[in-house]
């Protein structure tokens, strides 16, 4: 990972956490860069990648500050071009799964098509329920071939999948294409996340794709409604 993706991670991070105050300007670049152990020009361009999400905006003179709207306290603020996975989304809180369902099998036809693949390569079908400090917060539905995401195991599905990928298996995540929409809850939402029957869910259909443009994952991920808040934002350029 570049030196400003790390960089603007751990300023993200400690906006997302109350580290720095959204009263006072965060540290400025020469502060940073001597921190971080960097050039001025890689801080410049990691701020640049969050004022791009709208978490900081500039004000000439007086330094760089955090957009007060994208600090939302109890919900997790997703934006519309966050790939970290939960996990990495939430770091410093309990994040845990439970496997509901873990098998291999082959893939109907919406579903080899949306990886890019035939009906006669076997998937990963995975069904996660995702606790935060002991709270359902999302029920994730995800299909990924097991030729490409080789050795996924329950230890993995324990954890972090996103970090396997990264990591253990040395690929590069770049990216996805979502749709967002409103359902009603089903089956599994009433029972894993405690939704109530009249409960409204927010539903991401998603396909993850990697550096070299091949889907990994086909995915539906199910999200209390009082738990998380999808921000977009349009920059006119």
């Amino acid at each position: 990972m570049p030196k400003y993706e790390q960089i603007s991670n751990e300023i993200r991070k400690r906006i997302k956490e109350g580290i720095y105050s959204p009263d006072e300007p965060i540290p400025d670049e020469h502060s940073l860069a001597k921190e971080f152990g960097c050039s001025r020009m890689t801080v410049k361009r990691a701020l640049d990648v969050l004022v791009s999400e709208g978490l900081l905006y500039r004000k000439r003179g007086h330094g760089t500050f955090i957009v007060k709207s994208a600090i939302l306290d109890g919900q997790v603020n997703v934006a519309s071009n966050e790939t970290l996975g939960l996990t990495n989304l939430l770091k410093g809180r309990k994040v845990t799964s439970k496997i509901i369902t873990f098998e291999v099998l082959f893939p109907p036809e919406d579903v080899a098509t949306h990886l890019c693949i035939d009906t006669n390569t076997p998937v990963y079908h995975l069904i996660r329920l995702r606790n935060v400090d002991d709270e359902p917060y999302v029920i994730e539905r995800t299909y990924m071939p097991t030729n490409l995401i080789t050795g996924l195991n329950e230890q993995v599905l324990h954890s972090s999948i996103y970090n396997y990928i990264t990591n253990g298996l040395g690929l590069t995540i770049a990216g996805s294409h979502r749709k967002i929409r409103a359902a009603k809850p089903n089956e599994l939402d009433q029972m894993y996340l405690q939704c109530a029957p009249d409960d409204p869910v927010l539903e991401l259909e998603q396909v993850g794709f990697l550096n070299n443009g091949i889907p990994f994952e086909y995915s539906f991920s199910r999200h209390r409604y009082d738990k998380f808040v999808f921000v977009t934002v349009n920059i006119r350029r």
